[in-house]
């Protein structure tokens, strides 16, 4: 690791001798996975909250404009992927989802860094909202349509999931170009 540092505030605290960190290291990554769950629950709840306002009151209505004819609310279910590829693929996008779900969980036990905890709560958030719905809306488990409802001009119909999802993959990439790691580390090149 002579290419990289730890981006802290604080020097390195080195381990306990038996192969594991300090109490203070831990107690930093679990602030920092605390922080991921805490951005999946709220990008979770803000997803499934407007997808239940959608169902219950614009779902076989008519659109309403937000910003004439640029943005509306228009409700709409999508047993597909994004822009509604694939719609014969609704288990496998279910497994995926799924995948991903235990892939952060599993990643989070290394994170040390507060920008990737936002950006795998951001994934973990969209993941579970687009989850939810494919497991417990019709036509059935595992096959359920995802809820779509923010309808931009010439562009995709999408929902909050959606937006966290991207938000997240977005942040990564940034985070990689930068060369900060889950871990804390930064690579200098």
């Amino acid at each position: 690791m002579a290419e990289a540092e730890r981006v802290t505030g604080t020097p390195d605290v080195p381990d306990v001798g038996d192969g594991t960190a300090a109490p203070a290291e831990r107690s930093k990554g679990e602030r920092k996975i605390a922080a991921l769950f805490i951005v999946a629950v709220v990008a979770y709840l803000l997803d499934l909250g407007t997808k239940m306002l959608v169902v219950a009151k614009l779902e076989h209505h008519e659109p309403i404009e937000v910003i004439g004819d640029l943005l509306k609310f228009e409700a709409i279910r999508n047993p597909g992927a994004a822009f509604s590829v694939g719609e014969a693929f609704t288990v496998i996008f279910t497994i995926i989802a799924a995948t991903v779900i235990v892939v952060i969980a599993r990643l989070a036990r290394k994170l040390y860094s507060l920008p990737w905890a936002i950006a795998l709560g951001l994934l973990l958030g969209g993941a579970l909202g687009n989850l939810t719905d494919r497991i417990f809306r019709s036509p059935g488990v595992f096959q359920g349509a995802v809820v779509d409802f923010i309808a931009p001009a010439h562009f995709a119909v999408f929902n909050l999931a959606d937006s966290a999802i991207v938000c997240g993959g977005i942040l990564i990439v940034v985070l990689s170009f930068r060369g900060l790691d889950p871990d804390g580390t930064v690579h200098k090149d």
